[in-house]
């Protein structure tokens, strides 16, 4: 079998066991599942384990956190479009964009590449990390538009601890990359070899707290929103209490999906501006 070959084989299978997992575990549904399994081979085959393994990170931590005290977070999430099961919207708005830096960098090798690519994860990662953890925070939401005390679960609202929690997961994105690189990275992947711990945590930090807080501006400002007409409030899905919502602001296209999307590609461009400054210096 060739190398190209075991690489493929390397990275179906891997995402074949992870994937699987996950959907015995309902963190992803059927679709969800495929599509996982789809983006991690060809991650993998076109990538390396670095690329593959950060994507890796990014989901394994967030399906724990969508679990990790739940019914405390039950009625700030009962209004968000989706919930913790993701499906292939959801794997596809989080990781699609990283794929394509991945198949761009396969073509085209340069350490920008890397470095982007670290940023959609970083912000995919921190806004799961501050959607999860901040939903646990004692504190009301502040609207980030005008500061305005907000219902917990509104979007755009942000507290202290879901702050935390974005820097954190960005980081973490910044930590997880570096160690995969240590513990499988060879001398060819010269893009990968480029930054050091301190690099991809600034990287990460930056791109994750940077498209975090788009992703809360976009959120706030445009992304479609409803009202219950049973309970009265503000939601990012057509239907709560068992009725039909009533949509009240932003633009019908404008969903979760692609707020996550559209916040992951800012991000990414933080994270490769940081990159390439970083190269220039």
């Amino acid at each position: 079998m060739t190398e190209y070959g075991m690489d493929i084989g390397v990275g179906l299978l891997g995402s074949l066991l992870i994937a699987g997992a996950a959907y015995r575990k309902k963190s992803l549904s059927a679709s969800g599942a495929a599509a996982a399994v789809c983006m991690g081979t060809l991650m993998y085959t076109l990538g390396s384990a670095a690329w593959f393994g950060t994507l890796i990170a990014f989901f394994v931590s967030s399906s724990l956190l969508s679990k990790w005290k739940r019914s405390r977070k039950a009625a700030a999430e009962s209004g968000y479009a989706k919930g913790g099961r993701r499906d292939a919207g959801q794997v596809l708005a989080n990781g699609g964009l990283g794929l394509v830096i991945c198949i761009l960098h396969a073509l085209w090798p340069h350490p920008g590449w890397w470095a982007g690519y670290l940023g959609v994860m970083a912000t995919v990662t921190a806004d799961t990390w501050a959607t999860e953890i901040g939903a646990l925070s004692k504190r009301r939401p502040r609207s980030i538009i005008n500061g305005q005390l907000v219902a917990p679960g509104t979007s755009g609202g942000i507290t202290p601890l879901g702050l935390a929690a974005s820097a954190a997961g960005g980081m973490f994105i910044g930590i997880a990359a570096w160690i995969l690189f240590t513990l499988f990275g060879s001398d060819g992947e010269d893009s990968v070899r480029a930054f050091g711990i301190m690099e991809l945590l600034i990287i990460g930090l930056a791109g994750g707290l940077g498209g975090s807080l788009i992703d809360s501006w976009l959120g706030a400002v445009h992304q479609v929103m409803y009202r219950c007409r049973i309970c009265g409030r503000d939601i990012e899905k057509n239907r709560h209490c068992e009725a039909a919502a009533v949509r009240v602001r932003g633009m019908k296209w404008m969903t979760n999906d692609a707020v996550n999307a559209l916040s992951s590609l800012m991000g990414g461009l933080i994270g490769a501006m940081m990159g390439i400054l970083r190269l220039l210096v």
